[in-house]
């Protein structure tokens, strides 16, 4: 087999499977089959054991796609390909398990085989796939370990185990789903309950999910969850000690039988009595730092009990549990100080006689980020009152503080100049941000809302490369209000900003909006704004807070993943305030 040139010689894939590239030590002297293929599924490597069971040569393997050449039905026919989940896992850089999958040899004949999917780099540069074949352990044969181990499993079946443990829990970044994938992992392959028990800020226990398997089917205990009795120093049970990050150890219903020694005994007396769980396997949580939890698989009274040969592998799972926990804590903890930085940023609404107002911010669904839209409105004078809405491009900390230096600034300059025009105070801002703020470009809508003579409140605004403004009238019309549309601000061009006045009709509706709630990747702005109009006139009926809602839920596109803020209004029912 001809050695694998470097990636800075050319060579393409194809060529790789051709050649061949040299095999891992450990996989040729593994007792089973063991094939490499490249990313497109050509075989690259196999080892003694899998020429053997192919009957095939090394020249006959390299090169060949793995699918088209071995994978048949149990008629000897090639399966479909989009039908292969071995296929599909290779390409795909998943890790999957199989119990049985037909296969040809050299010869013809076929074969039936267990077989294990995951990623494998061959060199530094490429990921391709191992496959492992082997056969299945026959029930009424003992395997080798099974005196060993009472889980049943082969070296093979923990290594898909363990392989689909870090996939499945590493893949989401939720507490609670990855804890109801890790029971959906262990039972009823290992045990008939999972039990997670956490440990919470100060020091406070959790039982957060209880799991039993019950008429094929996985049933989550609620009336076992909840609150614990916090950990004891010095006890020697069970469960306090995987939560002091101890040791892993059995347990059984005689465990619990004499007088407890803490609360948390009582809870575990509770456990095994409401279970009928008569033996038990308990593992720490391990995070980078910290102990997170622990881990209890227990089994009915059908199955053989734990033994302590169990238990390495038990520390293995919960070794990738608090991996997955610790990603998944850090997210929510980021998750927590952007939404609580964001909320601070948002200001209070001011309370106006005889307007109604409200507002809403929707974060990206990543929300660990903080992002750039905002809304504002204060007042000026008993009469006259500001409204901005704004975005700063990015999504990060560095627009949120941008947005909060914009902000600021803003309203410094309106409450300075509390009857110039919404353009002249938006051109200072231009050229305070060139000079004196660290974002990028921002798009923002200023308006100032007077009270008319004639009884009516008046919109003098202007508009900075943001969406329009949409007016709704209580019987459904709606028009956007383009007059005052000019050059978004940070781009330095010295071009004068258009002003424009609006009249609000009486029982109208006001809506400033940012691009998060029309803008889709997939189609042109004009459809989001055609959908907010059809919805706004639909709504107009509604209280303020309904139509609010509302248009968040029907007309913010699915494929958005940016914020989105709106702020609305809506004016009297007639002219007298």
């Amino acid at each position: 087999m001809n050695d694998t040139t470097d990636a800075d010689s050319g060579d393409m894939p194809g060529d790789r499977a051709r050649h061949g590239v040299p095999l891992d030590g450990a996989l040729e002297r593994l007792g089973t089959a063991a094939l490499v293929l490249d990313q497109g599924g050509l075989v690259v490597a196999a080892n003694e054991e899998a020429r053997g069971l192919l009957d095939r040569g090394l020249e006959d393997l390299l090169g060949q796609d793995f699918h088209d050449m071995l994978h048949r039905d149990e008629n000897g026919n090639p399966v479909p390909r989009l039908r292969c989940p071995m296929r599909n896992a290779v390409l795909r850089k998943d890790t999957r398990h199989g119990d049985a999958e037909w296969f040809a040899r050299g010869d013809g004949t076929l074969f039936q085989s267990c077989w294990l999917v995951t990623p494998y780099a061959s060199d530094e540069n490429t990921v391709g796939a191992l496959v492992l074949l082997y056969e299945s352990p026959q029930p009424d044969e003992p395997q080798p370990g099974e005196d060993e181990h009472s889980t049943g499993l082969t070296e093979l079946d923990r290594l898909a185990l363990l392989a689909e443990t870090t996939t499945q829990l590493t893949s989401t970044l939720d507490v609670d789903e990855a804890l109801h994938r890790l029971a959906a992992l262990t039972i009823p392959r290992l045990a008939d309950w999972a039990v997670v028990d956490l440990l919470m800020e100060r020091d406070e226990v959790r039982r957060a999910l209880v799991v039993e398997h019950k008429g094929g089917i996985l049933v989550e205990r609620d009336d076992l969850q909840g609150p614990m009795p916090p950990v004891t120093a010095d006890s020697p049970m069970p469960l306090s000690r995987a939560l002091r990050g101890t040791a892993s150890s059995l347990a059984g219903p005689s465990t619990y039988q004499g007088p407890p020694d803490s609360g948390l005994a009582v809870e575990q007396q509770r456990l095994f009595t409401a279970t009928g769980m008569h033996s038990a396997a308990i593992a720490p949580i391990r995070g980078l730092r910290d102990v997170l939890g622990a881990l209890t698989l227990g089994r009915a009274p059908h199955r053989d009990p734990f033994t302590l040969a169990d238990l390495p592998l038990l520390e293995d799972l919960t070794r990738r549990t608090g991996l997955a926990l610790d990603n998944a804590r850090l997210y929510q903890r980021q998750r927590k100080v952007a939404e609580t930085m964001q909320r601070h940023l948002l200001p209070q609404l001011p309370t106006v006689r005889g307007l109604e107002m409200t507002a809403r911010y929707l974060p990206s669904p990543d929300a660990s980020s903080v992002g750039g839209d905002w809304y504002d409105a204060f007042t000026l004078s008993d009469d006259s009152h500001a409204l901005v809405i704004g975005d700063v491009v990015g999504h990060d900390l560095d627009a949120a503080a941008g947005m909060a230096q914009v902000r600021n600034m803003l309203r410094a300059f309106v409450w300075s100049r509390p009857t110039a025009a919404p353009s002249a105070v938006v051109t200072q801002l231009d050229e305070a941000v060139m000079h004196i703020a660290e974002v990028p470009m921002v798009t923002m809508i200023l308006g100032r809302l007077t009270l008319g003579d004639d009884g009516l409140w008046h919109l003098h605004w202007t508009n900075a490369g943001h969406p329009p403004p949409l007016l709704v009238t209580h019987d459904g019309q709606v028009q956007y209000l383009n007059d005052a549309h000019g050059m978004l601000l940070g781009t330095e061009v010295d071009r004068p900003r258009p002003h424009a006045v609006t009249v609000l009709p009486p029982r109208s509706t006001l809506l400033f909006y940012t691009d998060g709630l029309v803008e889709s990747p997939h189609r042109p702005i004009d459809h989001g704004l055609s959908r907010l109009c059809r919805h706004a006139a639909s709504l107009a009926h509604r209280n303020l807070d309904s139509l609010c809602d509302a248009l968040l839920e029907r007309v913010r596109p699915d494929d958005n993943d940016d914020d989105v803020a709106m702020l609305a209004l809506r004016t009297p029912f007639s002219t007298k305030t």
